[in-house]
């Protein structure tokens, strides 16, 4: 036998192999003994039952028992496992199997709640709210609909009835701590399934009806301005935030519209009638008190802006197919978004599963937290276009963040992602915030209130024609023309058109509604305001307003009247303009603020006292400062619950877990007769592994002048972190601590660092209690995936405390600490139920990280 040691290699034995080492020689044999026990175990039954002359079918029974042992033994550890993963993810359950039931608001959302009170008060009053409907079609409607035009001369509401069942309101969230302090916002979920009743006469030939409806959607009331006198609540204001869902049985005449090829365009023109009404930015307001303005509540400046970045999307499913379907092709992609009314689609990338879009869209956001973001894919096709999926995000989100860039899982489709930046946009009257881009997009918004027009000419002959003052012209003399005209309203800056309704036979027309446009250069663009006939589509004036007015101007804000040009003597326009500047806020990072000096000297007199003779302040290696816990630096795609800001620092664990450490550690005798030098003074441990019974690798006695490395000392920058999934299962009453990865952690060396993460939940820091990853080696980004557990009780794993440490393995032989970095995290006050994933900081003791 020849042995060649080199190396760390064992030797090798020659067995014939010349490659086979003694170490498989002996799992070889320790798997053939195990072999042989297990024949042995299971030969032994047969060999008994034949020596004591016993039948073969005991042994038939026997496995058979066994088997049906081994199977129910299985079931019941299925059924047990399905109970633990349904209590432990109750609501990933309830929306996954209840999705397509029609059940309660409150069922899927916790912050939603029940209204069972309300109900029963709208029940109560349903019949007394019929009568008030009754009054109201046929005092204030039908006249209306009889002076809209002359063929309905003749209408007449024969029959209202209201009915017995009124809405039910499936849930009510209520929105106060995101709000100021003088309004109260409140939403409810209504699902209205009425069995109204109302017929009418528009000719004596021709009867309409209506016999139910299904009304469902989301009703906002906002009560504001909260007062101090009765009724407490100066004015009331309700909308709907997106277009209800609407079904309608017709009857009569009108029977003809529930045919499958009209029903949705009926229904479709009854939601605008509604949304003209009820739909954002169209709202209802009844103010309580006279010091409230119904201009003001109806048309509030909008909350801000959000600008949406399309950047590109992946692995979408392919709905493009050859040869009959047997050939499976690519897409079209193109994306359609959505907040209220306003909606913006973008180019069609052809045959990609992976289009790259990189377009930007603005919307107008009235109500955060309220509108949502509705983002839907489609494959573009020549008969009818394909869904490639969807998702939603609520507006409040983008402005509680500031500024989103996430890749979005699509909904309802089997795979896809759509790669998106959405960021919020404030308003200001600030000048000195302007700042326009050459890129196109805008860097103001301009929101016009439109109140009425004055003394408005008949039509354009009145100011084009140079008769003398009160005689008319020769056509409208033998014609008799004495009607006042039907006028809208057009604005315009540049491409942006808007118009306003139609007000029928006024010569001073009111028109009460609100417009917002972008403003790309406040100095050069200008508003044209100009009023037509609506039948002709004449001008009856003009109005131009440089935007450039409206920065001189308090408050930057016109409200007055304005003569029309090309009009008439004494034609205005009464109408206010507000010009508001677009800033983009960055969210103001959540980070614990350290000790002052002051604390900082105190604490360091506390554990080092100062010798006599004075001696000048200046960083010594080896002595850490009172460092600062790392914070949640983003939010993850997979956390949707909130993070709160409860890491705390170590200063405070330290004051809190003193008596935990021993004696030989807090011991100040030396210090107080020797000065403080490097070379003597006694180093504390780092809060990472502290034990009673034994010290950790991790932890050294103060007199080993154990420092960190130099290029740690000598780092500038930061030293990585570390994402950590924790939640608490109730069941098996265990704290689940997941580490999944870390990023840009510090390199000890030129290929990275052989990484490994260790815990302790304090103030247990013995060995028995250690948690530790495998190593990682040669890489700063390492991805670990491991789960570990404590087994504690809720009420007690929320006073503990998570110290988490991120290592070198590589440094065990030197006489240097081994942390690349480190974390604290204070459970005290986090959601453990829910669970979150974070992604966190890390810092090193004494060491500041400069960015």
């Amino acid at each position: 036998m020849s042995a060649a040691v080199s190396g760390g290699q064992e030797p090798s034995i020659s067995t014939g192999n010349p490659g086979l080492s003694a170490k498989d020689v002996n799992q070889l044999v320790m798997e053939f003994m195990m072999f042989m026990m297990r024949a042995i175990v299971l030969c032994y039954p047969v060999y008994l039952t034949g020596s004591l002359g016993l039948s073969i079918s005991w042994i038939l029974l026997s496995m058979l028992m066994w088997t049906m042992w081994k199977n129910n033994r299985r079931w019941k550890d299925q059924r047990i496992d399905t109970a633990i993963d349904f209590l432990e993810n109750e609501k990933d359950v309830i929306s996954t199997e209840l999705k397509a039931m029609n059940m309660p608001a409150w069922i899927h959302f916790a912050d939603v709640e029940k209204a069972a009170w309300i109900n029963k008060i709208l029940q109560q009053a349903w019949p007394f709210f019929g009568m008030y409907m009754e009054k109201l079609l046929i005092e204030n409607i039908q006249p209306s609909v009889r002076s809209s035009s002359p063929h309905l001369k003749t209408f007449t509401f024969t029959k209202v009835h209201m009915g017995q069942k009124a809405p039910t309101i499936t849930g009510v969230r209520v929105y106060t701590h995101e709000l100021e302090t003088r309004e109260v916002i409140l939403d409810f979920n209504i699902t209205y399934e009425a069995d109204v009743d109302i017929d009418a006469d528009v000719k004596p030939a021709i009867k309409v009806g209506v016999k139910g409806l299904q009304l469902q959607g989301m009703l906002r009331v906002i009560l504001e301005p909260l007062i101090g006198q009765a009724p407490l609540v100066g004015g009331v204001t309700m909308f709907f935030i997106r277009r209800p869902a609407l079904q309608v049985n017709w009857t009569g005449m009108t029977n003809l519209l529930d045919g499958p090829g009209l029903s949705h365009l009926s229904e479709s023109a009854i939601v605008d009638i509604i949304a003209s009404l009820m739909v954002l930015p169209n709202r209802m307001c009844f103010p309580l008190i006279d010091q409230v303005k119904v201009d003001q509540m109806k048309f509030p400046l909008p909350r801000g802006v959000v600008r949406v970045h399309v950047l590109e999307a992946r692995d979408l499913v392919a709905k493009d197919t050859y040869m009959m379907g047997l050939v499976k092709g690519k897409s079209d992609p193109y994306t359609v978004l959505r907040v209220g009314n306003q909606q913006f689609k973008t180019k069609t990338i052809k045959e990609t599963l992976n289009p790259r879009w990189k377009e930007v869209y603005e919307f107008v956001i009235h109500e955060a937290p309220g509108q949502e973001l509705e983002v839907k894919l489609y494959d573009e096709d020549t008969d009818a276009d394909d869904f490639l999926g969807r998702f939603s995000l609520d507006c409040g989100d983008v402005k509680k963040d500031r500024e989103i860039d996430e890749w979005f899982t699509l909904e309802d489709i089997e795979t896809g992602q759509i790669h998106m930046k959405l960021q919020w946009f404030s308003l200001h009257t600030n000048p000195a915030l302007l700042q326009e881009t050459s890129d196109g997009l805008a860097c103001a918004m301009l929101a016009v209130y439109l109140d009425s027009a004055s003394n408005l000419p008949k039509d354009h002959r009145e100011f084009t024609h140079n008769e003398k003052h009160g005689k008319p012209p020769k056509e409208a003399r033998l014609t008799r023309r004495t009607n006042d005209p039907n006028s809208y309203v057009e604005f315009s800056i540049d491409q942006q058109s808007k118009k306003s309704k139609v007000v029928f036979a006024s010569k001073d027309p009111t028109y009460d509604e609100c417009f917002t446009f972008f403003v790309h250069s406040v100095n050069n663009q200008v508003l044209n305001v100009e009023v037509k006939e609506h039948e002709k589509k004449s001008s009856l004036g003009k109005l131009t307003l440089p935007l450039v007015r409206l920065l001189n101007v308090s408050d930057m804000t016109m409200d007055q009247r304005f003569l029309l040009e090309r009009s008439g003597a004494n034609s205005q326009i009464k109408m206010k303009a507000v010009l508001r500047i677009l800033t983009l806020e960055k969210r103001e990072p959540k980070v614990v603020t350290p000790p002052d000096q002051a604390q900082e000297k105190v604490l360091s007199t506390q554990i080092h006292p100062e010798p006599q003779t004075p001696v000048p302040a200046q960083p010594v290696q080896g002595i850490p400062k009172v460092p600062v816990s790392s914070v949640p630096l983003s939010r993850t795609q997979t956390a949707p619950v909130p993070m709160p800001s409860s890491v705390s620092s170590y200063n405070e664990l330290q004051a809190e877990y003193t008596p935990y450490r021993r004696s030989t550690f807090v011991s100040t005798e030396p210090l107080r007769s020797t000065p403080s030098t490097p070379s003597q003074m006694r180093r504390y441990d780092s809060h990472s592994l502290l034990s009673e019974n034994s010290i950790a690798s991790s932890r050294f006695d103060l007199t080993d002048n154990a420092t960190y490395p130099e290029a740690i000392l000598n780092h500038q920058g930061s030293f990585g972190q570390i994402q950590l999934t924790l939640r608490y299962a109730t069941l098996r009453k265990r704290l689940i601590v997941i580490v999944s990865s870390c990023k840009d952690l510090f390199s000890c060396s030129e290929r990275g660092s052989d990484t490994y993460v260790r815990m302790y939940l304090l103030p247990d820091q013995t060995w028995k209690h250690r948690k530790r990853t495998s190593v990682k080696k040669k890489t700063v980004n390492p991805v670990f995936n491991e789960t570990f557990e404590f087994a504690v009780s809720m009420e007690e794993a929320r006073t503990r405390k998570l110290d988490v440490a991120v290592k070198n393995n590589k440094m065990l032989h030197k006489r240097e600490r081994k942390e690349i970095g480190m974390v604290l995290i204070d459970m005290s006050e986090m959601d453990l139920i829910k669970g979150f994933t974070e992604m966190y900081e890390l810092t090193l003791p004494g060491l500041k990280k400069t960015n």
